[in-house]
């Protein structure tokens, strides 16, 4: 369609980080009733269900940015339970998952990307997910926004990687060759009882900022280097995530691809493209 080429052409052209950081202080500024027009504003276009947030009100939140990753109510996301299962990371929709063949990742028809270049061009790093499992997760503007953990890890591995910032939403995964691999991004490795688990966070137009539990404000403002940070995975200064705990958010949408070494899991087969994610369901076995 023509109204799509020229929704591409125009992502293209316009200065996507200038304006997300642009986006991003107003995000964070607290501006008042213009804050609460705009919260409230957001939530009637968007028809979020705020009996589930923890705070209902638009006058709950002093800026945007704290509505937007709102905490929900203790119990609203239960944990699937059984140890041989994981569960679904974050609210949203599949967009794609499946088989990890050699180093391409499947984007969507007529585009792969590549394993390596995702977790920050590294085969070292890449290696243990060569013939592994894929799962890529879109989170809508109405959806919940903290990234929780599939299954139990211990970080062992951080990595920031600069990048464009498309949208991510369907059309554009549809029309951007490498998207997700193209766009700035966080990387976190865990150490699993299945192996290495890489979760990725996908920046975005208008994402004003990625944050980990542990290390705060990843992005902005980093730059255009690759950065790596090692932890220590025994002894006191470990970082150990139960499944189901918070281990991030964006503040504004984006995505998540969720990437499994080979012969680990095997994703419940009702998880095809399209279909509803909420946290915390069971997403899948471990063999």
């Amino acid at each position: 369609m023509i109204l799509d080429k020229i929704k591409i052409a125009l992502q293209y052209a316009m200065p996507k980080h200038a304006l997300s950081r642009l986006i991003g202080k107003i995000a964070a500024a607290e501006a008042g009733f213009i804050t609460r027009g705009a919260i409230a504003l957001f939530i009637k276009q968007y028809k979020i269900n705020m009996d589930e947030a923890q705070k209902s009100q638009p006058s709950d939140y002093k800026t945007f940015n704290q509505f937007f990753t709102r905490p929900l109510k203790d119990g609203m996301r239960p944990l699937a339970q059984g140890e041989r299962l994981f569960v679904h990371p974050v609210d949203g929709a599949v967009s794609q998952l499946g088989d990890i063949v050699d180093d391409s990742i499947f984007q969507a028809k007529g585009h792969d990307y590549s394993l390596v270049t995702l977790l920050g061009g590294s085969e070292q790093t890449a290696e243990p997910f060569i013939g592994g499992k894929f799962a890529t997760v879109y989170l809508a503007p109405k959806d919940y926004h903290r990234i929780h953990m599939p299954m139990a890890g211990t970080l062992k591995e951080m990595i920031y990687i600069p990048g464009d910032l498309f949208s991510v939403n369907p059309l554009t995964a549809q029309n951007v060759p490498n998207l997700f691999a193209r766009n700035e991004r966080v990387v976190a490795i865990f150490e699993t009882e299945i192996g290495p688990l890489a979760m990725v966070l996908v920046g975005a137009t208008i994402v004003a900022s990625i944050e980990t539990v542990w290390a705060g404000t990843i992005t902005p403002p980093r730059g255009k280097k690759v950065f790596r940070w090692q932890y220590e995975t025994t002894g006191a200064n470990q970082v150990c995530l139960e499944k189901g705990a918070e281990m991030g958010r964006f503040k504004l949408g984006s995505t998540i691809v969720a990437v499994f070494p080979k012969d680990t899991i095997a994703f419940l087969a009702e998880n095809e493209p399209g279909k509803v994610t909420r946290m915390g369901q069971h997403f899948g076995d471990l063999l």
